[in-house]
């Protein structure tokens, strides 16, 4: 996650389809609208919601969810800054000509800059319109075939259950969706809002990906293979002790070599890269349980927990006993 919040939520809007699975939507409505909340008390503005979160059909009428379910909805398709794409069972092609609306205003949205987020199979809408070609993403596990015939430009990642590239999130099932609906309230109203947002929905965060991978898609948009499978060894070696020498020397490169492509197809220099990892997943440990500042900056690769202290207040601004106080303010 980046260092800043993002800019303020003006809009959250969720595509509500016929045969939609009806909880997929509302658990959308629910986490984004206790969020506006929460953001709204921390503004100063009472229990005025900080932001809309609407649900959305392409004519902007009720839509018959999968167990026969009217869905009313508050209005047709907009503008927004996050749209979430809920999960739904029929067959696609049906519901694409069903609804012919929905491809063209998912690219235009992505084109001002919208975030967004397939859930299970809400993800055939992001391939659909194109917008992952060339790009990582996930679905439900039952259609890992179908996707994949269907769209061969997307890489299928099945070993993931959240992806993220280029403002476009991919979650496999419920509970990874829940975890990207959290991030995306962390990314967009600070980790305050996003704590008070799980405990008051009773959901423990955290469960389908490490924290210090989502958000490090976008740096994987590049087509130097040989820095990617430095990148994924870099997810899963964080915290051992090696040197960037040897990797270079294991994939064929001079140090200075490896150096260079690095950041030229990250954006980042390879110890800031390694430094940001080991940050972000000592952010879901400071938050998510009670080891010490002296574990943790073990566990994510710090003998030194001074040292560590310090560079997690470059990253942040914060302390790491700060940092972990947020959340217990929040509660």
């Amino acid at each position: 996650m980046s260092k800043h919040v993002s800019p303020p939520l003006r809009r959250v809007s969720i595509l509500a389809v016929d045969r939609v699975f009806a909880y997929t939507l509302m658990q959308a409505k629910d986490f984004f609208h206790v969020a506006s909340l929460r953001y709204g008390k921390q503004l100063g503005h009472g229990l005025t919601p900080a932001f809309e979160t609407r649900l959305v059909s392409p004519d902007g009428k009720p839509v018959k969810s999968f167990s026969d379910v009217v869905m009313p909805v508050d209005g047709g398709l907009e503008n927004a800054d996050v749209i979430i794409l809920p999960a739904f069972w029929d067959d696609f092609d049906t519901l694409c000509s069903r609804y012919p609306q929905i491809l063209p205003w998912l690219r235009e949205q992505h084109a001002r800059g919208a975030v967004l987020c397939g859930e299970a199979t809400g993800v055939f809408w992001l391939a659909e319109a194109g917008l992952l070609n060339g790009k990582e993403a996930t679905t439900y596990w039952r259609f890992f075939n179908a996707f994949a015939e269907r769209f061969p430009k997307v890489y299928l990642n099945q070993d993931k259950h959240l992806t993220d590239a280029d403002n476009l999130y991919c979650a496999g099932g419920t509970t990874s969706a829940c975890d990207l609906y959290i991030y995306l309230i962390e990314r967009f109203c600070g980790s305050n809002v996003a704590q008070a947002v799980a405990r008051d929905i009773l959901y423990e965060v955290q469960r389908s990906y490490s924290p210090g991978r989502i958000g490090f898609g976008g740096q994987k948009l590049h087509q130097d293979v040989i820095i990617l499978q430095i990148q994924h060894w870099l997810e899963e070696h964080f915290a051992d002790k090696f040197r960037f020498e040897d990797v270079a020397r294991e994939h064929g490169m001079s140090i200075r070599n490896f150096m260079r492509r690095f950041q030229t197809a990250t954006g980042d220099k390879p110890l800031h890269y390694l430094q940001r990892l080991r940050i972000e997943t000592a952010k879901g440990l400071l938050s998510g349980t009670r080891k010490s500042i002296k574990t943790i900056s073990y566990e994510v690769g710090y003998d030194d927990a001074s040292f560590f202290a310090r560079l997690f207040r470059q990253h942040t601004e914060l302390s790491p006993n700060q940092y972990r106080q947020q959340f217990q303010q929040a509660a």
